[in-house]
């Protein structure tokens, strides 16, 4: 009789006991549960701050997924629904902590149950998130960022492409790298994202919890292969920037560094266009009279983006961007027209089309008095262009003269670039291999002698007489050389070198 009143008594777990059952291993409650064969990582133990009723739910710990005979004690927990609305907050913290076990995605055949339930409980927190009706306290914060740690500040995953595989990365035919976690991570960057956009989120107090580390390390993540774990970091740093306002400067200065590694150091990173795309609704939100930082960050950033190789990766985003600040201050013009000059392509004909179509862009931002203070070294560089063997260049270059704007500042300044470009204008009308391109070009020309018959006929005689001058110094280096093989051959008999005396040389070229 006693002992049947004794069996009914509830028996403390001894450590023995707690060693049977977790299969003959035993780790402090506060250690991370390891994984011989790599299934589980980074299990974190439930916090009990705050929290009432603990072990109503089962608990995370003592997991053994290492493929033995052993039961698993990852189990799904109550839904919201059943349970009473005072211990909703509770069991929203227990499905934190169990959504802190990481699992191993490279083998689709393990732990197939755990992810499921892992799957099911994140989608489970989402929507907890999303028809939340009061406050997130203190404690709901803290292991929700703690989880979204575990969880997304990770080992990647993929294998980094090597440099010379980056610099010939073309993003319409080369396949994206996928993450094979896709199915939980998706989860919980959504949570993120619900949790940052929620009204019942009181940025004062999560600010203490989203904080400049929490920022760099989602930072770190834009380098990501996945575009699709990129899109939801855009989006979601983008919120963080709108509702913490504290840490817009910090954010600002992030990214900046990000570039400034990229250009100067590795000319690597995943990310750039996601990270521009935000700084583009960033700066359209700038207030006038624009600060001295923000013109900073363009010269010392966004310009010298032009300067790697990849710059197809990004440019649409930074055009947008380099166009926003014109029209905050469009006397910023003429920094930019020289950081193009400055960093324009030389042998890269792609990288040179897309120069000539943002500076179309840019051109049509610019006023009069800026235009006036880089044309010279622009259309120096654009007469190059125009008489580029390649016919996309010069077409492009062309087809400045097709806008109306452009076209209007270049007849205001025509005295000044018509003598210019027409050396280039003239080879291309004789020369250039391209019919189109001629065809362009005479039209080109045709404006100009319609428009001022003077100066043209001035240009063009002035033309003629540097081309006759060359034909002469031509005609003189050829006239030396065929000399000095007349000397050659009269002393081929010998072996002995030929000799020839600078007099002789100057006389042959003075005669």
């Amino acid at each position: 009789m006693i002992k049947q009143i004794l069996g009914r008594l509830p028996r403390k777990h001894s450590k023995s006991t707690e060693h049977h059952e977790s299969g003959g291993t035993s780790a402090p409650a506060t250690s991370t549960t390891s994984n011989k064969s790599g299934n589980l990582s980074n299990v974190s133990p439930p916090s009990t701050m705050g929290l009432n009723d603990v072990n109503r739910y089962p608990e995370v710990e003592n997991l053994n997924l290492n493929g033995s005979s052993s039961v698993s004690r990852y189990e799904a927990l109550p839904g919201f629904r059943d349970v009473p609305s005072a211990e909703k907050q509770n069991l929203f913290v227990k499905k934190l902590n169990l959504c802190c076990v990481v699992f191993d995605f490279t083998d689709p055949t393990k732990n197939v149950k755990e992810k499921e339930i892992k799957r099911q409980t994140l989608l489970e927190l989402v929507d907890y998130v999303t028809s939340a009706n009061g406050k997130f306290t203190e404690v709901v914060m803290q292991e929700l960022t703690k989880m979204l740690s575990v969880n997304l500040c990770r080992t990647a995953t993929c294998q980094p492409r090597e440099s010379k595989v980056l610099e010939a990365f073309d993003v319409e035919d080369d396949e994206p790298m996928m993450d094979p976690a896709w199915t939980h991570l998706q989860i919980v960057y959504e949570l993120l994202l619900r949790f940052v956009a929620s009204p019942e989120t009181d940025a004062k107090l999560a600010k203490r919890y989203i904080d400049h580390s929490f920022v760099l390390r989602l930072l770190d993540l834009f380098d990501s292969e996945d575009p699709r774990e990129r899109e939801y970091l855009k989006t979601i740093l983008h919120r963080v920037y709108g509702k913490f306002m504290v840490h817009r400067p910090y954010i600002r200065k992030a990214i900046n560094n990000i570039f400034y590694r990229f250009i100067f150091e590795t000319e690597k990173h995943s990310g750039i266009a996601e990270l521009l795309e935000i700084l583009g609704s960033i700066i359209n939100g700038f207030a006038l009279p624009l600060k001295e930082e923000h013109k900073l960050f363009l010269v010392r950033a966004l310009i010298p983006l032009h300067k790697p190789k990849c710059i197809a990766m990004y440019h649409q985003q930074l055009s947008y961007c380099i166009t926003q600040f014109l029209e905050k201050d469009c006397k910023l013009a003429d920094t930019v027209i020289r950081g193009l000059v400055k960093y324009w392509p030389i042998t890269n004909s792609s990288k040179e089309v897309l120069f000539l179509g943002e500076l179309e862009e840019v051109l049509e931002a610019t006023q009069l008095p800026e235009f006036q203070r880089c044309m010279v070294p622009l259309f120096r560089q654009l007469a190059r262009s125009m008489s580029s063997s390649h016919f996309q260049v010069a077409e492009r270059t062309l087809f400045l003269w097709n806008n109306d704007h452009i076209e209007t500042l270049i007849k205001q300044n025509r005295g000044v670039i018509l003598p210019i470009i027409f050396p280039a204008l003239e080879r291309n009308a004789r020369n250039h291999w391209n019919q189109s391109v001629q065809n362009l070009t005479l039209n080109v020309r045709k404006l100009f002698s319609d428009l001022d018959p003077e100066l043209f006929e001035e240009c063009l005689i002035k033309f003629q007489e540097e081309e006759a001058g060359e034909n002469e110094i031509k005609a003189r280096r050829e006239a030396i050389w065929k000399r000095l093989d007349e000397i050659a051959a009269s002393k081929a008999t010998s072996y002995e070198p030929v000799l020839v005396h600078r007099s002789m040389i100057s006389r042959t070229s003075s005669s």
